[in-house]
């Protein structure tokens, strides 16, 4: 999902499909969703988030985003990529300096993959309410033809911006 705020953009992953990816699928869901921010133009920068910074907690979400990380490093070395991480490191260069000066992720993530659909939804909702966030999507990746999936709290404002992701898509398929 893309989430429009007063402060940028950011997208979200997954925030309406998969309930607990594995390790796999998040590192699949972080590189699809690079080669998506992209084709907007944005270089993509992304966090892998969760309760723990770098290691702090041996939890199984921590663990498993840990794995991925070293998938996606294994499978696409050129992303700007890092975690796990809490989100104020995710989204605050000099929090997340502080904790791991050595994090290859430089600036604000963009792109947010949680370890699972509860965490991101969570965070997904909060954006739209807290922040007035305007989301976009959810923004499905991966299907062999452009669909994506229409939720119903979706403005007309937000038919029109999927339509219009889908007719791009549909482009260049």
């Amino acid at each position: 999902s893309l989430m429009i705020t007063n402060k940028g953009h950011y997208f979200l992953a997954d925030t309406h499909v998969q309930a607990d990816p594995s390790t796999e699928d998040l590192a699949e869901i972080a590189i699809a969703a690079a080669d998506h921010v992209e084709r907007f133009g944005i270089k993509p920068k992304i966090a892998l988030v969760s309760h723990s910074d770098f290691g702090a907690n041996d939890t199984p979400s921590s663990i498993k985003l840990r794995k991925s990380l070293e998938i996606v490093r294994q499978k696409a070395p050129d992303l700007e990529i890092d975690g796990e991480m809490e989100a104020d490191s995710a989204l605050l260069a000099h929090v997340r300096d502080r904790v791991l000066p050595s994090s290859t992720l430089k600036g604000p993530a963009n792109i947010l993959v949680f370890p699972n659909l509860d965490a991101a939804n969570v965070a997904y909702q909060f954006a739209k309410v807290l922040a007035n966030a305007q989301p976009v999507g959810p923004i499905l990746l991966g299907p062999a033809k452009p669909a994506h999936v229409v939720t119903n709290s979706i403005t007309s404002r937000g038919v029109v911006n999927m339509t219009a992701i889908a007719v791009a898509e549909a482009q260049t398929v």
